[in-house]
């Protein structure tokens, strides 16, 4: 006896843990397992949290596709079980044809009986036709399905709130649900990760009706790397992203004016530098200047009077396996294409002379294909003054040389007729051309991008560019094919290209304006204007719901594109963040008036 009585303790897992129990011993059990459970016909009681499980039991004729992301999107601490027990079809095949007789003859009872038709009987007959032709064809297939919720509050009160908020949302789709009274603990165990349906409740449907449930409905951008560039307004989740993770690090912005751009922008650069990037900016409006000054950047002022100055002849290092004969070539097809910003529309015969005029002002400097880059200083470059010289010299180049020679010796001689006399070796630095005519902006945007580039190609480093009212760049052709080109290559020199532009109409106008957007894997859409949302839409393929989004948008609310995944995003930042960033002109008043009270 004593024998069979101490096998049948080792045995009795409950004699076990009394065992365990008056000896004192911790098991992991012990330690996680709640102290009690008090179950009640409406809900159970784990500790200080509050459960109830709801069921679903009755569904609508149709459902639409994406009927239960209401309730996945519900902020709410929530357990969702979706539980499909597929059916044998041979069988719901002899159930369907022994409905389909007996609705059949019900109906030519009525007719018999000089009844009017009944729509109900005819539908439902069908119905059970057509699902027996896609079952018969295997292109459906049929379940049972049960879906269960599990609501977790903090007392009884908020549980109610809770239920009455999720019912409603259902019902109004003419989906029903009901409480498991009196099975609670079946419907907790069955939303447990244990793949037990201990609640059984379920509801016959084919494959086309089930699909529509399908939980994974909202959209999220989130990465284990990158920044935050915002929420996703659909689910309040973090958009998360890496850009230099991606296909290529370009990225595109547009917005109608005011409608948080450069904010986001600013915001962008501010949490980049954290994560080691260097950013060079080109700011039309001295808005990032506040930015730059905050976090020691450098701030280059390009105007006629400045003395701070590029020289576009400058030539980049040359890296390895390149050649002279290659930087020389293509920094000859570079200046070209500036020169055709500066002068206007020219004619084959003037640009060969001036492809010959550029060769010689480089040759007249001693800078040929065997040139030793080594022995190069700043000052051994040529200057826009050189050119000018040279296309004097030629035969019929009478009319470029007049052309040239207000950048050399008239107002503007000096903007572009220098000798480079800035570094670029901050994490952030920011060309800034406010202060220049407007017909000189395309000009000095492209001497800048030219210089960047440059940098870029000679000191590879984890770098952003930013280009601010980008379609000033757009309204001439060769500053245009100038800017998709470096968005074309950016990305085999670790660079990102970030292009910002409020008139999407004159930027999409130019034959590059798509592609350089086709050549950025993240594009960010912010509230757009009613002129512009037609070409917006044409572009970027958005729906109405999406169209009417961006119309009536916030500041810094939009949509925001990664790869082939978007989401509709708020651009957000801390206070301290914001301090830094913000171009409310109202907003740096304030905050330069609460520095002179503090230096007083």
């Amino acid at each position: 006896m004593f024998s069979f009585s101490k096998n049948k303790k080792q045995a009795d897992p409950v004699l076990m843990s009394e065992d365990l129990y008056q000896q004192g011993v911790s098991t992991v059990k012990g330690l996680i397992a709640p102290s009690a459970l008090r179950i009640t016909s409406s809900y159970i009681s784990v500790g200080s949290t509050t459960v109830r499980t709801l069921f679903v039991v009755a569904y609508p004729r149709y459902l639409n596709t994406g009927w239960f992301s209401p309730i996945v999107n519900l902020d709410f601490p929530m357990d969702i079980a979706l539980f499909a027990h597929p059916a044998d079809t041979r069988d719901v095949l002899k159930d369907l044809r022994k409905s389909a007789t007996q609705v059949q003859s019900q109906i030519h009872l009525e007719q018999e009986r000089g009844k009017v038709r009944d729509p109900i009987l005819e539908t439902a007959f069908n119905d059970i036709e057509d699902l027996r032709d896609r079952l018969q064809q295997g292109t459906e297939k049929f379940f049972r399905f049960g879906v269960y919720l599990t609501l977790y509050a903090r007392d009884v009160e908020e549980l109610d709130r809770m239920t009455n908020h999720v019912t409603g949302i259902l019902e109004a789709q003419l989906v029903y649900v009901k409480p498991a009274v009196l099975r609670m603990e079946q419907g907790f165990a069955s939303v447990l990760p244990l793949a037990n349906d201990e609640l059984d409740v379920a509801n016959n449907l084919n494959t086309s009706p089930l699909s529509t449930a399908f939980p994974f409905v909202s959209s999220s951008l989130s990465s284990n790397e990158g920044i935050f560039y915002g929420i996703n307004r659909h689910n309040n989740s973090l958009v998360l992203m890496d850009r230099f993770k991606m296909e290529n690090a370009n990225m595109v912005i547009f917005g109608k004016s005011g409608g948080g751009k450069s904010y986001a922008v600013k915001l962008e650069i501010l949490r980049s530098m954290m994560m080691g990037t260097h950013v060079i900016v080109i700011d039309p409006e001295s808005e990032y200047q506040h930015l730059c000054a905050a976090v020691g950047g450098s701030f280059v002022k390009i105007s006629l009077a400045s003395k701070e100055h590029i020289n576009p002849f400058d030539l980049p290092k040359i890296r390895e396996g390149e050649s002279m004969e290659d930087v020389l070539r293509s920094q000859v097809a570079s200046i070209i294409g500036l020169l055709h910003v500066m002068l206007g529309s020219t004619t084959p015969e003037e640009d060969s002379l001036l492809e010959r005029a550029v060769r010689e002002v480089y040759a007249v400097r001693d800078i040929t294909t065997n040139t030793s880059f080594a022995s190069l200083t700043p000052q051994s470059f040529p200057t826009m003054s050189d050119l000018y010289e040279v296309l004097n010299s030629l035969d019929g180049a009478e009319s470029l040389a007049a052309r040239l020679e207000r950048f050399t010796e008239g107002v503007f001689s000096g903007f572009v007729n220098n000798q480079t006399n800035i570094a670029v070796d901050n994490q952030l630095v920011v060309f800034n051309i406010r202060d220049l005519e407007e017909e000189l902006r395309p000009i000095a945007m492209y001497v800048v991008l030219q210089f960047v580039w440059n940098v870029m190609r000679s000191d590879l480093k984890k770098r952003m560019v930013a280009v601010d009212e980008a379609w000033v760049m757009m309204q001439n052709e060769d500053a245009a094919s100038f800017l998709f080109g470096i968005a074309k290559r950016c990305r085999k020199y670790y660079t990102g290209l970030t292009t910002i532009t409020q008139d999407i109409t004159d930027f999409m106008t130019s034959r590059y304006g798509k592609p350089i957007v086709t050549n950025s894997s993240l594009q960010l859409l912010l509230r757009q204007s009613p002129a512009a949302i037609d070409t917006i839409v044409e572009t970027f393929y958005l729906t109405d719901h999406e169209k009417f989004l961006l119309l009536e948008s916030n500041v810094g609310e939009g949509i925001f594109f990664a790869g082939a995944k978007h989401v509709a995003i708020q651009v957000v930042a801390s206070f301290g963040e914001d301090q830094i960033i913000t171009s409310d002109p109202r907003q740096l008043l304030e905050i330069e008036d609460a520095k002179k009270d503090l230096k007083k």
